[in-house]
């Protein structure tokens, strides 16, 4: 199963941005694990204010996304799960048969109602506000860990 992170926002060159790469080789390198890479696409930040920002950007986030693709998201309203539990997602749902499975991060408004919605499960990183830029690392971080934990490492909390 394919792996994306769709996310609204640029990253500029820097500290950020060589992290992110830096957690997208590492689970390039993992293997035998019927998952594949960490595509990422970056939709512009919309120039509106408020709910339309956020519904513009919402729309754009959408058509990105590749046909037929599963569609989970980060939001700070969605469910804090442990990284075991979220490895468990990703497993049952490329067990599911799926062929790619994308995960949203939205810009300064959050995400929009119609992406939560589209969305099969909807995680959060807790209740504390986050640069949309960091948050794009720990999701790459937290697919990686989940990675590894379905690949059988030894996890410091199991």
């Amino acid at each position: 199963m394919k792996l994306g992170l769709i996310c609204v926002g640029r990253l500029k060159a820097g500290p950020e941005r060589e992290l992110f790469a830096r957690y997208a080789e590492r689970i390039r390198a993992l293997r035998r694990l019927g998952l594949e890479g960490l595509e990422l696409k970056e939709i512009d930040e919309s120039k509106a204010a408020g709910a339309e920002r956020s519904s513009r950007e919402a729309m754009d986030l959408l058509a990105a996304l590749p046909a037929e693709s599963r569609l989970a998201a980060f939001d700070e309203r969605g469910r804090a799960e442990t990284s075991a539990a979220f490895a468990k997602f990703i497993a049952a749902e490329r067990d599911s048969g799926r062929k790619s499975l994308w995960f949203a991060i939205g810009g300064a408004e959050g995400l929009d109602e119609s992406v939560r919605a589209r969305a099969t499960a909807v995680f959060s990183f807790g209740a504390m506000t986050l640069p949309h830029q960091l948050a794009r690392i720990l999701a790459a971080e937290q697919i990686y860990r989940a990675m590894t934990i379905l690949s059988g490492h030894p996890y410091h909390r199991e």
